[in-house]
């Protein structure tokens, strides 16, 4: 007499129930990040004179540097402008990944 297993923590659902609802929750996921790869996020730098502006897949589409970040006496400063707007486009698009996708992954980690 074959019985199947009684996997009684999963509240009555059947396996194909759960598949089923797994393949739904992927596809929302995975529509919730084709939103966010369609969006563009801006960093800018102090008195925005570097701003970056990255696609939703973290890819830098453009940079704009004002003339009067350009100090050929000071290129450390430069330096620094590129990377605080660089830095701060990359964190709004994990911020909004996070806002997005986040209450997927609440609780798993």
């Amino acid at each position: 007499m074959s019985r199947r297993p009684n996997f009684g923590g999963m509240g009555g659902m059947n396996m194909q129930q759960m598949m089923k609802q797994a393949k739904k929750l992927q596809q929302q996921m995975q529509e919730e990040q084709e939103n966010i790869t369609a969006q563009e996020f801006t960093g800018k730098s102090a008195d925005d004179l570097v701003v970056a502006t990255f696609t939703g897949d973290r890819k830098l589409k453009d940079l704009k540097i004002n003339k009067e970040a350009i100090d050929p006496d000071d290129p450390d400063m430069l330096q620094d402008l590129i990377i605080d707007a660089v830095n701060k486009g990359i964190s709004s698009i994990d911020e909004a990944t996070q806002a997005s996708l986040g209450k997927y992954t609440k609780g798993l980690m």
